[in-house]
């Protein structure tokens, strides 16, 4: 994965209507290892990295690469927003495209916080590098995923087989106005 290119990293939080999405912080670094080591967040995603291993690997302040949005719900991590760019992704149809990824803790589930914060992101990224296209992969026995996808404008560009399941590639073309 590569950064996303010219962007300004960090912006300014980006502020929704119950969220606040930012760069990582070191009060972060528990929610991370909350996340990473979950069983239910890695249900679709090749299962979740051993505790011990992420108290020892991450660094007090996790990574702040361009493209990695904590989600923020009253001053406490809940999720992770991520844009990357793939330039060799595995599958045609998105080399070289934004890729949007996002994770959330299993007590954040349920609330449309994935849709909100998912839609502010993508805002954040058609208003800093217009006209670009994003894609976003998930398992098709993911419900939850699938549903947000197609919430978020994406619509399928292509089914394949990758780690033993069925994976649905999706596509969010740029919006256009015109004058």
């Amino acid at each position: 994965m590569t950064d996303l290119g010219p962007v300004a990293w960090p912006p300014a939080p980006i502020r929704t209507e119950r969220l606040v999405l930012r760069a990582p912080e070191a009060r972060d670094r528990a929610g991370f290892i909350e996340l990473l080591a979950s069983p239910e967040v890695h249900t679709y995603l090749g299962g979740p990295r051993p505790r011990g291993e992420l108290e020892r690997e991450l660094p007090e302040v996790p990574e702040r690469w361009p493209g990695s949005f904590v989600v923020d719900l009253g001053g406490a991590m809940i999720g992770q927003i991520l844009l990357r760019r793939a330039p060799d992704h595995h599958r045609p149809a998105a080399a070289g495209k934004a890729d949007l990824g996002y994770l959330f803790l299993p007590r954040a589930w349920g609330f449309g916080y994935a849709a909100e914060s998912c839609a502010a992101a993508l805002d954040w990224f058609g208003s800093v590098l217009p006209g670009e296209p994003v894609v976003l992969a998930t398992q098709t026995s993911n419900v939850g995923s699938m549903r947000l996808a197609a919430k978020l404008g994406f619509t399928e560009a292509e089914r394949f087989q990758a780690w033993g399941a069925d994976q649905w590639l999706g596509l969010r073309a740029p919006v256009t106005f015109f004058d």
